[in-house]
């Protein structure tokens, strides 16, 4: 049965199509994952379906009588009402019901004559099915005190909410933009297994990779304005796009060698078009269409350069944290070591962030000590995007940090190449930060954060707002990053490809060290389930606090010879890029040649000598 149906619909946006004659059908028990770059469209057609956005052409049709639930990224509603008016329509008489007898719940001065007459109508209306079914959606998306004011309540707190009351609504068809955003990994777990039921039919946009894996029947790409269909999963839509793409190649590299041969016949032709072949001027249009298609695919490339990282890097010793009576962090210690790939989980609001504030400085342990190396740099991705003057233009931001960057292999780029590098072309570089969307604030804010040159990343919850070809990029980044690397995320597939070391945060300030990625976690969990009388090993779930070895201290010869080994290291990297130039432009000097050649290996050779002396100094300090 089809339950909804787009023929033809276009969109436009500051005089550019989003997409064109685009067609769509969602049947009974369909789970559609729509996906694609940012910026393509993807939210607009989810708003065009359900009639929020009016589509420019074409037309979106219902079938008579199914309901429709959405779910969009920024719900709004009466900051006055309370949770609990969200959660509950009126228009239902079973929730109208339910929320009364939750009322009564709630308020123990309830006199017991309501009570009772809500009880009654309760069986009257065989409403109790209906109250598990609230309790357990409550329960597992981490829903707030009912009787909160909305407006006193956090962005994620509002998006849980939302996606609580759409559940309860118990729609025909729905329709989600980034479900998983804000909920914690336990929720999204139970949710994926909600929505794979088998009388669920939606449409979504998401990035989780797992996510979209395991609850999507299909998968549908939204690129250069067309609409293209995946029946099977992830790894069988990346196979099958990269199959389109190389098809594509050959199609328009061909249409434009013929383009050529065509033109010059159009050239030829008498000037009357009646005079010519109408069906084969028809083709000529066509095949220019297909010609002049661009193939060119802006992508994200992050190769940024490193800060020297010394022995040191950060220790924790019995770091205690509460909020009022509420246990952050109990006893925490643990020495970071390099190459550290770490992942922090745990619920909403159990302590995560404040751990993350206490390891970089911006709060303090109320017991403890948090003490960083000497040459540990920080490069601290939040939540919020803090960092970001809204009254700033784009190329105005960056050049605030620095006129010219430093790459990787010790070449400098100016800032405007650098923001296109970050997928800002020089268009779009004049733009006020505040008209940015979600997505380019959170991209503005990664390249802010990498120009620093940091050794310790600590990344807290990176995956929010950026489609997954800009995940997949920043992966491959972070694989290759030699520094110390901490990630909370939800996104299960983005962590277990990057960790093989978790923080879990149980409650009451215990934090669990465990050896491997979440999946690993999430094995062990179900074995501890299955059998619950046999305890886990000590040395397979939890490392015990490694213990700082003494350190040699420098002396003061040793400081200066430090100290100077810095500046010579600096002058001999500039030494060798110069040299790298000279042999690079080339000369008819063949002596001068061969002279820069011998000078260039003694350079890199003095180099790595004095880089390793520089080295062990920083490993002897403390």
């Amino acid at each position: 049965m089809n339950y909804l149906s787009a023929e033809l619909i276009a969109k436009t946006y500051n005089d550019r199509w989003l997409f064109k004659e685009v067609s769509l059908g969602i049947s009974q028990g369909e789970k559609l994952a729509l996906v694609g770059n940012n910026g393509v469209g993807k939210s607009t057609l989810l708003k065009i379906l359900t009639g929020e956005v009016q589509t420019d052409a074409g037309k979106v049709g219902i079938r008579d009588g199914i309901r429709l639930g959405f779910l969009t990224q920024q719900p709004s509603v009466d900051g006055n009402l309370t949770v609990k008016d969200v959660l509950f329509s009126d228009d239902n008489e079973v929730a109208k019901v339910v929320k009364e007898y939750e009322d009564c719940l709630h308020h123990p001065d309830t006199s017991g004559d309501r009570m009772q007459a809500v009880l009654e109508r309760m069986e009257e209306l065989n409403a109790w099915d209906y109250e598990n079914k609230v309790h357990e959606i409550i329960e597992k998306l981490g829903v707030p005190d009912i009787d909160k004011k909305f407006g006193e309540l956090s962005g994620g707190q509002k998006k849980r909410i939302f996606l609580a009351q759409l559940l309860l609504l118990e729609p025909d068809l729905i329709i989600m933009d980034e479900p998983t955003n804000h909920l914690d990994l336990t929720a999204i777990e139970w949710l994926e297994n909600y929505l794979s039921g088998q009388n669920i039919t939606l449409i979504m946009v998401t990035h989780d990779r797992y996510f979209l894996d395991n609850v999507a029947t299909e998968i549908i790409e939204l690129d250069r304005g067309q609409l293209f269909r995946y029946k099977g999963n992830y790894a069988y839509f990346l196979e099958k796009k990269a199959e389109r793409e190389e098809i594509l190649k050959v199609e328009v590299t061909k249409a434009r060698n013929l383009l050529k041969k065509e033109l010059e016949w159009m050239r030829r032709q008498p000037r009357a078009r009646g005079t010519k072949a109408k069906y084969r001027v028809d083709a000529y249009y066509e095949l220019e269409k297909k010609a002049s298609q661009d193939l060119k695919k802006d992508r994200l490339e992050l190769d940024m350069k490193e800060a020297r990282q010394g022995g040191k890097i950060l220790e924790v010793e019995h770091i205690s944290k509460k909020y009022a009576t509420l246990p952050i962090v109990n006893d925490f210690s643990y020495v970071f070591k390099k190459n550290d790939r770490i992942g922090v989980v745990g619920k909403n609001g159990i302590g995560k962030s404040t751990f993350l504030d206490m390891l970089v400085g911006k709060s303090k342990p109320d017991k403890g000590e948090v003490m960083p190396g000497l040459t540990t740099k920080f490069g601290y991705f939040t939540q919020e995007s803090i960092a970001l003057n809204p009254a700033n233009r784009l190329i105005e931001e960056v050049k605030e940090i620095a006129e010219f960057i430093t790459m990787a292999d010790g070449s400098q780029v100016s800032a405007s190449k650098f923001l296109d590098i970050f997928l800002f072309p020089p268009e779009k570089q004049y733009n006020y930060i505040s008209k940015l969307s979600g997505g380019e604030k959170k991209r503005l804010q990664l390249l802010k954060l990498l120009v620093t040159s940091p050794n310790f990343l600590i990344l807290d919850e990176p995956t929010n707002d950026f489609d997954i070809d800009t995940l997949n990029v920043l992966e491959d980044f972070l694989e290759k990053f030699s520094g110390c690397l901490l990630l909370v995320s939800h996104d299960r597939y983005f962590m277990d490809h990057l960790v093989d070391q978790l923080f879990v945060f149980e409650g009451d300030g215990n934090i669990r060290l465990f050896n491997g990625n979440y999946s690993d976690y999430r094995d062990w969990l179900d074995d501890q389930q299955a059998a619950p009388e046999v305890k886990p090993a000590k040395s397979a779930a939890a490392a015990e606090p490694v213990s700082s070895p003494t350190k040699k201290k420098l002396s003061y010869k040793e400081k200066q010879e430090f100290d100077a080994l810095q500046q010579e290291i600096d002058a001999l990297e500039k030494r060798k890029a110069e040299l790298d130039g000279h042999l690079n432009a080339g000369s008819n000097d063949h002596q001068q040649l061969i002279m820069w050649g011998e000078e260039l290996q003694k350079t890199i050779d003095n180099l790595e000598s004095k880089t390793l002396r520089w080295l062990e100094l920083s490993e002897m300090m403390e």
